[in-house]
């Protein structure tokens, strides 16, 4: 039995809406009864990594940052991945929550660089799983596609090690580097996070908001 104090990362939230009926479901079908809660969370991993990766989103929309809203559109940003990661681990009994740095993307194209500004993406959301009495962390942000694309071999997660954005490409050139942590929350601060996109990169909430897919094939 998880202790009291882990309570609040067990219970369904409103972005973390682990007990949606199509978190539920889904939860169900990439796992087996006999997994273990590792090999689950591991399923759960995957699935969340494996939705498409896009930044072409209304960051104004509560929508974008709703795990079965994330699960049904079947394409999000790393803080909408990262909500569904934590649902499906929640729906199951383990307990998760979101946790938030700022990243520096050295691979970043020049078409992305000049929509925000900067090649520093403030507030990169990712998940937090709580393992054999641990909390470990787990990053789903980019689909094994769009990996493809940038040459970095997709991010896999044991349930035992950190899993976080790759510090190198397959080149050895340097890809993702954390600068600042934010912190853990038990769910999405959702209004919070569409004022700081707002604030910070107002190229983002245009209507001819850059697709992250078509940047990573144009960033040569």
């Amino acid at each position: 039995m998880k202790s009291n104090r882990l309570g609040v990362y067990l219970a369904p939230a409103e972005y973390i809406d682990s007990d949606h009926p199509e978190i539920i479901s889904f939860a169900a079908s990439v796992t087996m009864p006999n997994m273990t809660e590792k090999e689950k969370v591991q399923q759960f991993y995957l699935a969340a990594r494996e939705i498409r990766y896009d930044t072409s989103l209304d960051y104004s929309n509560a929508e974008v940052y709703r795990a079965s809203s994330v699960l049904r559109a079947g394409n999000a940003y790393c803080v909408g991945k990262a909500a569904l990661l934590a649902a499906l681990c929640r729906c199951e009994g383990v307990p998760a929550r979101v946790a938030f740095a700022d990243v520096t993307n050295h691979l970043a194209s020049d078409k992305l660089i000049e929509k925000m500004g900067t090649n520093l993406f403030a507030w990169h959301g990712f998940t937090e799983v709580f393992l054999e009495n641990r909390w470990v962390k787990a990053s789903p942000t980019f689909n094994s596609d769009l990996c493809s694309l940038f040459g970095v071999t997709p991010l896999d997660f044991d349930g035992n090690a950190d899993a976080i954005l790759q510090d190198y490409d397959g080149q050895g050139r340097a890809f993702m580097k954390y600068e600042v942590l934010h912190g853990s929350f038990h769910d999405v601060p959702a209004k919070f996070l569409a004022s700081e996109i707002r604030r910070l990169y107002p190229g983002l909430v245009i209507d001819d908001r850059l697709d992250f897919l078509t940047s990573a094939k144009s960033r040569d």
